[in-house]
């Protein structure tokens, strides 16, 4: 993820207002389409689609069943993007995902090596049980989700754009799994908790998935035109109340920065690439709910999907039985108080 530039001055506002009215209408369109399909889950499809709108990953953590794999292939769909599946087990190699190098021989019998791209080339790539592959095969995404590239033999080969990953991970069951390392739970935009559908939603899942005809999802998007309502995110201006919020709740959630209840509770902390994702999706929300310009409101409401994944308690909290997602809560009702 690169650093996050202001707004440039020179941009003609009226072409900015006139391209948010056109890029809000496309977001609804999409909007709608998942939602006929996907019913309830609102906050887990909306945070979804603000990862994919500032460009970058996400990951969902949610038990089986709950309808995760569906959401990422429909939010494919519905985008114009290629998309493919890895299922992550134990024994699945870097090769599985990035692709090898094999020999060709001509009629002449002269040899050469042809790179046969795995199903890592994708503009939508879902990892689904992330944690279930060893970090020696989880190492291999690092590279092409923080600089969109991978090298193999030598050679690099560039990712298609846009460029996603969506990965999936069971919370409860860790039998057989090995954890993220923090430097790749970074590199994911948000971390979205998938919880059990409420009441009307899952009956009417029972209803319109269980009949004879199920009720598929269209194109909206097209790629390009995706990567243009992502370059407008990354032009939409952000005031300097909602940049202070932003640098206030970030460093709030670090050690050793004069707030008691995070040196007690909190190990360590999120560093700058938290404020720098937290810039693309308070836009990407504005964005999404039809406003020009991101609030402090969507700081606070963006707080724990972006920072969770970025914080770690102290043996201490855990023994307390506190969860890091409690620590964020305070903060945001500090910050948001002042």
């Amino acid at each position: 993820m690169g650093i996050v530039e202001n707004a440039d001055p020179a941009l003609d506002e009226k072409a900015v207002v006139e391209a948010a009215e056109a890029a809000l209408k496309d977001i609804a369109a999409v909007r709608r389409e998942i939602g006929s399909v996907i019913f309830g889950q609102h906050n887990v499809v909306e945070q979804t689609i603000l990862a994919v709108l500032s460009g970058g990953h996400a990951l969902l953590v949610g038990v089986p069943g709950l309808a995760k794999t569906k959401l990422v292939a429909t939010l494919g769909t519905v985008l114009g993007l290629s998309d493919n599946r890895i299922q992550f087990t134990p024994d699945l190699m870097p090769s599985d995902i990035l692709g090898s190098e094999v020999m060709d021989q001509d009629g002449d019998g002269k040899r050469s090596f042809r790179f046969v791209p795995g199903p890592i080339f994708t503009q939508l790539l879902m990892a689904d049980e992330i944690n279930r592959a060893s970090p020696r095969t989880q190492s291999a995404l690092l590279q092409a989700m923080q600089e969109y590239h991978v090298t193999v033999a030598g050679s690099r080969h560039d990712m298609p754009e846009p460029f996603h990953v969506l990965a999936t991970q069971n919370p409860l069951e860790q039998e057989g799994t090995y954890p993220l390392p923090e430097a790749q739970l970074d590199r994911f935009l948000m971390q979205v908790d998938v919880p059990y559908p409420e009441l009307e939603a899952e009956r009417q899942v029972l209803l319109e998935t269980t009949g004879v005809d199920e009720k598929r999802a269209a194109a909206v998007l097209t790629a390009s035109r995706l990567q243009e309502i992502q370059a407008l995110v990354r032009r939409m201006p952000v005031s300097e109340k909602v940049i202070d919020t932003i640098l206030e709740l970030v460093r709030a959630a670090r050690p050793g920065n004069g707030n008691e209840e995070t040196d007690r509770h909190v190990a360590w902390g999120p560093g700058p690439r938290a404020g720098q994702a937290m810039m693309l999706c308070v836009r990407a929300r504005a964005l999404y709910d039809g406003r020009l310009a991101p609030s402090v409101d969507d700081v606070l409401a963006l707080a724990e999907p972006v920072l969770q994944h970025r914080m770690a308690l102290t043996f201490a909290a855990r023994a307390e039985g506190m969860h890091v997602r409690d620590v964020i809560a305070a903060l945001v009702k500090k910050v948001g108080g002042d």
